[in-house]
């Protein structure tokens, strides 16, 4: 399938576009809430991801919008520069910067993250979501939507918000939840029957059953606007517009505004290639993104963010999840889902905040247990331990701190166990009476050189040593030395030295 926009697939794309809008609405609010930024800049972000990145991008299944791990550093931002419109130009240099790392080939990056790794971030946010959401479920909204890092704004951790639900839950919300979480399992069971059903989105049917539901409780069951979408509200085309904010080009020569510029391109593309590479993995049709085209979309798409009042974007697991799980083919749905973006916050805002973000934490449970099924473990083990390790390793320390860090922790276990095991493996000793053998099974660096000295420790005199690096298309300097070494003892100590597929040649010693 070539990578251009296709309507031969609507009747995926559409449906799958309606469930990527339920899941991105809640979050485009709450990291622009977080971010300390006017809610408005979430939902610019949220269109210009699914419209002008969903136009540029090579990537058929990944869904682009304001992404929870540029929060932290958004609000310092902000507060660091003073002014929104000064920091709204950080966005669109970062945009620029990121165009450049899309010329340069920067997207290469995206192929060194280990196959362990991604699968264990996948996991963990599967896991996040579902721990994130819970709390929403039972109506305690204190922590903003889209909040992956386990540490809390608030001062709670992902955890101890579990455990106050017990306390403070919403009888209401708790009903809806569970309701909606109901409709989503029975619906998904009858569309697999009933082929017409699966035409239409279960997660639709489940809001629409909150807002219904919602709408005929009364007293303590009736949930309040807090526990609602809380979509911002203009009364005509022209409050609209005035949502809109624009960039003040004046603070071009503030050193903050670059800085900031710099950090965000840096973390967003990041965060973007590690998107595409978990979302390739997961297409069912095995397409691959070509990753310095999505670097350029996303950083076009930044800039045209910046420039209206949005904030900066990356590509989005959780968005990118929803829209495969869904069904989407196309990048068709990713550019529909924008679209509903704009035009319900222009025409039907009332509408949409008579959601109760029960019945969009029911949605967004549902994709993470698809995420990190007890069956991806499993599976992750069977692979054996040069793959488990980094991937549980990846899961815990991801759920333990935030995106990126897990991922550098995960990738930094995932190289040294590398490193382990071609240093157990890298050197074979087999001896028969005075008969030594040593296999060189692979390259060998100068980790390998106290594996090497100790094999050779073992030899005695008078041995008959035959050492077979035919395997070996590199030898350190160093392993080099010790085999000389070896070399100038082993004559007078009557060894037989017998060497295959390598030459000593002169060293100087170090």
């Amino acid at each position: 399938m070539k990578n251009s926009v296709s309507l031969s697939y609507l009747k995926n794309d559409l449906p799958a576009g309606i469930v990527v809008f339920l899941v991105a609405l809640p979050l485009c609010l709450g990291v622009a809430l977080a971010s300390g930024a006017p809610l408005f800049a979430g939902v610019i972000a949220g269109v210009m991801g699914g419209i002008i990145v969903g136009l540029f991008s090579g990537s058929q299944l990944g869904v682009s919008g304001p992404a929870a791990g540029l929060t932290v550093i958004v609000y310092n931002a902000i507060q660091a520069i003073g002014l929104y419109e000064a920091f709204l130009l950080s966005v669109v240099i970062a945009g620029i910067f990121q165009i450049l790392f899309s010329l340069i080939g920067a997207g290469k990056i995206a192929y060194f993250f280990p196959l362990s790794v991604i699968k264990g971030m996948l996991t963990a946010i599967g896991i996040i979501i579902i721990l994130k959401q819970l709390p929403h479920a039972f109506g305690l909204d204190k922590d903003f939507e889209g909040d992956f890092g386990f540490f809390q704004p608030d001062g709670e951790n992902t955890f101890s918000e579990l455990f106050r639900v017990k306390d403070l839950f919403e009888t209401g919300a708790l009903v809806i939840g569970l309701v909606s979480l109901l409709i989503l399992n029975v619906w998904d069971l009858l569309s697999k029957k009933i082929s017409f059903l699966a035409q239409i989105p279960g997660p639709l049917i489940c809001v629409i059953a909150g807002i219904v539901m919602n709408a005929t409780f009364s007293g303590g069951l009736k949930l309040q606007s807090e526990h609602l979408v809380s979509l911002p509200i203009a009364n005509s085309l022209a409050e609209f517009f005035s949502f809109l904010r624009f960039p003040d080009f004046t603070a071009v020569s503030n050193v903050m505004v670059w800085k900031t510029a710099f950090v965000i391109a840096i973390i967003a593309s990041l965060e973007t290639l590690l998107c595409v590479e978990a979302t390739d993995k997961l297409d069912p049709e095995g397409r691959l993104t070509p990753t310095n085209r999505e670097l350029f979309a996303q950083g076009f798409g930044n800039m045209i963010s910046g420039f209206i009042g949005g904030l900066p974007l990356t590509q989005v697991i959780v968005r990118s999840s929803a829209n495969l799980q869904s069904g989407g083919k196309t990048k068709v749905s990713t550019i529909f889902h924008g679209l509903l973006l704009l035009i319900c916050a222009i025409f039907i805002p009332q509408i949409i905040n008579m959601i109760p973000l029960s019945s969009l934490a029911a949605i967004l449970i549902m994709v993470g247990y698809k995420l990190a099924k007890p069956s991806i473990f499993v599976a992750a083990y069977k692979e054996g331990l040069n793959q488990f390790v980094p991937f549980i390793v990846t899961v815990i320390a991801i759920v333990f701190t935030d995106l990126l860090t897990g991922i550098l922790i995960g990738l930094g276990v995932g190289i040294g166990y590398v490193l382990y095991t071609n240093f157990r493996s890298a050197v074979l000793y087999q001896t028969e009476g005075n008969s030594k053998l040593i296999i060189f099974n692979k390259d060998i660096f100068f980790f390998n050189r106290a594996e090497v000295a100790k094999v050779l420790s073992r030899i005695e005199d008078g041995d008959n040593v035959y050492v077979d690096a035919t395997k070996a298309n590199f030898i350190d300097y160093d392993v080099y030395v010790t085999l000389n070494e070896f070399a100038k003892e082993a004559k007078s100590r009557g060894i037989n030295l017998d060497l295959k597929g390598i030459t000593l040649r002169k060293t100087k010693q170090r």
